[in-house]
């Protein structure tokens, strides 16, 4: 990850608008056969290709009918754990339900 995308949530947002379109260019379809495909609008996704701005949804449907919906499998997975003691204990214990804070 770059420290820009560290630093600003749109800079990656504005990255994978611009990765979304790479594919859909590379896969030889207009703007208007990915929209189809994903089932959302033609300007929703020309907004997202050159702005980043779009919804979960939106990235999911267009990630699913460019055959990378996997890719979003591993995000936000919890970290590795450091030693078998740490691993040990949270297998132990249960997750909560809701924060503390």
């Amino acid at each position: 990850m770059e420290l820009l995308e560290q630093v600003l949530p749109e800079a990656g947002a504005v990255r994978l608008g611009a990765k979304v379109k790479a594919l859909r260019l590379s896969a030889g379809w207009k703007r208007t056969t990915l929209a189809e495909r994903a089932g959302v609008s033609e300007a929703s996704l020309k907004r997202f290709e050159q702005t980043g701005q779009a919804s979960l949804e939106l990235v999911l449907r267009v990630a699913l009918s460019l055959g990378r919906l996997a890719e979003f499998d591993g995000l936000l997975e919890p970290p590795p754990a450091r030693s078998i003691d740490e691993l040990e204990r949270r297998l132990a214990r249960p997750l909560p339900k809701r924060g503390v804070q």
